[in-house]
Parts: structure tokens; sequence; C-alpha cells
């Protein structure tokens, strides 16, 4: 599995300096984690909310081998809101662990986004009438019928 190395400097905190080694984690762990935060309406399954932090804290955490021997990095020091990690070393973890486990942006987008922009199909009307379903449509600049090309000879 793929590792990723960092030495940090005193620029985050002493507290935070020295080494920290992160390891490519499992498909199965990223999606355990992703289905930990996420939540599903009952009826449809649908995401009705995915909580992005405490995803993005686990796979941090899961993916974190090796860190100074002061041990200052916890899942509850990536949780805390009060008392956590300064921003730019949780975004720094996160760019690392997501290079890592392959979260691409765009998944990264969808779960940091509300479950109904994310799904464009939840907004769709049934209208009680079936819809022709003969290929595309396109609006033209005129919506009148086009003459009828019956020719009668008179």
């Amino acid at each position: 599995m793929r590792t990723e190395e960092v030495e940090l400097d005193n620029r985050y905190g002493e507290q935070y300096a020295g080494r920290y080694v992160f390891q490519e984690i499992t498909w199965a762990k990223r999606s355990r984690i992703i289905q930990k935060h996420t939540k599903y309406h009952p009826i449809t399954g649908q995401i009705a909310s995915s909580d992005f932090v405490a995803i993005q804290a686990e796979t941090i955490w899961a993916s974190l081998r090796e860190q100074p021997a002061s041990k200052p990095i916890t899942l509850e020091k990536l949780l805390g809101e009060e008392n956590g990690v300064p921003i730019e070393l949780g975004e720094l973890f996160s760019r690392l662990a997501n290079k890592l486990c392959s979260v691409a942006s765009d998944e990264q987008r969808f779960l940091s986004e509300p479950s109904a922009e994310a799904n464009p199909t939840q907004h769709s009307q049934n209208s009680g009438s079936p819809k022709n379903s003969d290929g595309p449509h396109y609006k033209s600049e005129s919506n009148q019928p086009e003459p009828s090309s019956n020719s009668s000879s008179s």
C-alpha cells in the first residue's frame, strides 16, 4: 500500500512538529467510514445528510500510521471544534489522506453538498401523463405548426 511522509516544523505549533506517515486505506474501510457518517432516507434510500467533517477526520485517522512520540493527533482532536487542530494543518492532512485514499475532488464536493443539490432527480415532477420519449425535442424560434403539405388538385 502507498504511503506519504511529511516532516513538519514549528509553523503549526511546537506540539505538532515532527514526522507523520500516512498510508493508503482499503476500499472497505473507506466505504465503512462513509456509511457510518451518512444518513439515508428510510423509504427512498437517497442520502438525507452526510457529515463531511467526520468522514474526513476518520479518513485521516485511519490513514495515519506514525506521528511524533508526543501523539499530538487524536480522532477527538481532528473532530474538535474548540480544541481541534489548526485549519492549515487539517487541510494538509486532508490533502494527504485524500490523495492516498483516492478521494477525488468530485467525491469531496458530493460529500459536502446538501443531498438535494447532489441529487438532481429528486426534484422531478410527475404530471400524471406519459411523456413523449421518441427522442430529443428542441424549442424553435416559432412554435407554430408547419403548414400541411397536402396537395389537392382542383
